[in-house]
């Protein structure tokens, strides 16, 4: 396998019409007294900060541009810092970004 193949090994080719429904069944479930249960919690997901659940944000532990879907399997509540740090990373390159932050 050549470099550039390993650089793209986990992001799956999704078009523009797919994350648009995707993110579309996010705004739905959004809406539903499921994630309302779910971040009243008041815990990030990631960083295990307490907020107001309204301050919790709805975060695709597999991001929809890396192949994730808008799935309560799938959907976490985290703080607006975290999630804005975990962009498009998958579960276990977050998790390596959290270890080298410790070094």
């Amino acid at each position: 396998m050549k470099t550039d193949d390993l650089d793209n090994f986990f992001i799956p080719e999704v078009s523009e019409e797919e994350a648009k429904w995707e993110k579309a069944k996010a705004r739905e479930l959004r809406n539903s007294q499921w994630w309302k249960n779910k971040r009243s919690s008041g815990r990030c997901h990631y960083c295990g900060e307490s907020l107001p659940a309204r301050e919790l944000t709805m975060d695709h532990l597999v991001p929809i541009i890396r192949g994730g879907k808008s799935v309560k399997s799938n959907l976490v509540p985290a703080c607006a810092e975290c999630n804005a740090k975990k962009k498009y990373m998958l579960p276990i390159e977050w998790s390596e970004y959290m270890e080298n932050l410790k070094k």
